[in-house]
């Protein structure tokens, strides 16, 4: 017996039968949806949207502003990016990874000393909620 495992790549096609479904049937049909799609699940339908394809997700360069917001966030809410991510317009993955960037330049820039970027500086010493 094989089995048979849904997948690969996206195609653009795919991503476009993805976007009608979820204009015509909303976004807690996934199974349905699903089934307009031969090579995908319904979990890999509900990810593709909500990690890629929802156009309320961001995909432009960070601001000052959302960096200072995922920052606070990030203190008072560690290691939560599911909650965070919808707060700030990002994925949970975007958040993780621009937090994770942001700690990687405050480290960077204690250990050049005087002169450091101000989001930088405010992470520098600062707990790691990752």
């Amino acid at each position: 017996m094989r089995i048979m495992i849904k997948g690969g790549v996206w195609k653009n096609s795919e991503d476009e039968i993805l976007k009608a479904a979820v204009m015509k049937y909303g976004k807690n049909q996934w199974a349905r949806i699903s089934s307009l799609l031969v090579r995908k699940s319904a979990k890999q339908c509900k990810a593709r949207w909500y990690e890629w394809l929802d156009p309320s997700i961001k995909k432009t360069e960070w601001t000052r502003e959302e960096e200072e917001k995922l920052l606070h966030l990030a203190k008072i809410m560690p290691t939560q990016w599911r909650t965070i991510a919808p707060i700030v317009g990002r994925t949970a993955a975007q958040c993780l990874e621009h937090y994770e960037k942001l700690l990687d330049q405050a480290q960077k820039a204690e250990e050049d000393g005087p002169g450091e970027d101000t989001a930088a500086a405010e992470l520098a010493g600062a707990d790691d909620p990752r």
